[in-house]
């Protein structure tokens, strides 16, 4: 769905796309989400998942307490390099829970402090793990309907687990991306092209992670010749091909995209926002989608990448959105 005016219209300064991108995930906004943090962490049970194939996952399960009986389960991923504690995920946890559903917050492997749990390295396509996961939430915790969100390469994780929910047998009600990766190949060149800072922030970010794991694996990683100079894109190539399967880096990025016709099986009610704007996730991706009836596609001529803040304070669009697609089909 597209709209011409659109319910989420940012003011002055907040319409910036890079501004919005940088204080979806800012310290500032962080900072304001005390209480709100608070109240999704304050009562959170540590659960640790068996995915299959010996892949152990980290997750966080919370309690709704306004209702006699949660509306729902809500499972929510955060993007790459995020974790469970990201500002985003928090802020859309605490607005579940004050909609009356039970909240799980999954971390990726190698995300949050779960760097410990498998020898293996993360990388996107690793999707198998995380559809065992969500098996294992839904046979951990009765709350029906689950609903899943994610955000960024979360979102992408997200519509690909809708996309096996039926095959795997888990009772996947409702699934929400925002600003999903669509073509990894796309969304590289696009963060090549962005400003300087959308890079640094990730390199940095995933260097701190890979030593890490090089700390915790010394015999299994040597990352002593991934130099300063090395750009994401060939940081990428050399973890494709010391560490993964796929003979080459397309071949990788084409694992996980899910461009063009990918998603036109879809058989669960899924729904993606995405903003115009968006710096590092190209619209044109988004407009060649070929989406079945059981999926519609937001366009919001602003937000950036996963931002959707109308202030610095208080909710997001991307909350709204979530939570009123959740409610579609939560029990009454």
């Amino acid at each position: 769905m597209t709209q011409d005016t659109h319910p989420f219209r940012p003011r002055g300064w907040l319409s910036n796309p890079h501004l919005q991108s940088v204080l979806a995930s800012s310290g500032l906004r962080r900072a304001l989400a005390s209480r709100r943090r608070a109240r999704i962490e304050g009562a959170a049970e540590a659960v640790l998942l068996d995915c299959g194939d010996g892949v152990r996952l980290l997750g966080y399960h919370t309690r709704q307490s306004l209702l006699d009986r949660p509306r729902g389960l809500a499972v929510l991923l955060h993007g790459w390099e995020g974790s469970v504690q990201s500002t985003y995920l928090i802020h859309t946890g605490a607005r579940l829970l004050e909609e009356g559903f039970d909240v799980f917050r999954l971390n990726l492997r190698d995300h949050g402090d779960t760097h410990h749990l498998n020898v293996e390295l993360f990388h996107s396509c690793r999707i198998d793990e995380v559809v065992g996961a969500l098996g294992e939430i839904a046979r951990y915790f009765p709350q029906r309907p689950i609903c899943l969100a994610g955000y960024s390469l979360g979102g992408n994780f997200t519509l690909r687990c809708a996309l096996r929910a039926p095959a795997a047998h888990i009772p996947l009600a409702k699934a929400v991306a925002i600003c999903p990766v669509i073509s990894p190949a796309a969304g590289l060149q696009a963060i090549e092209s962005a400003p300087w800072f959308y890079q640094a922030y990730f390199l940095r970010k995933w260097r701190a992670s890979l030593a890490r794991k090089a700390k915790l694996f010394p015999k299994a990683f040597d990352f002593t010749d991934w130099y300063a100079k090395d750009d994401l894109r060939e940081l990428t190539r050399k973890l494709v091909q010391r560490y993964t399967d796929f003979p080459t880096l397309e071949q990788y990025l084409d694992g996980y995209s899910i461009a063009g016709d990918r998603l036109s099986t879809l058989s669960v009610s899924s729904s993606i926002l995405t903003a115009a704007d968006d710096p590092i996730i190209p619209l044109a991706d988004f407009l060649r989608l070929e989406l079945p009836d059981c999926a519609r596609l937001e366009i919001a001529p602003h937000g950036g990448h996963c931002g959707f803040l109308p202030g610095l304070r208080g909710r997001s669009y991307a909350e709204d959105f979530i939570a009123a697609e959740f409610a579609q089909v939560a029990v009454a």
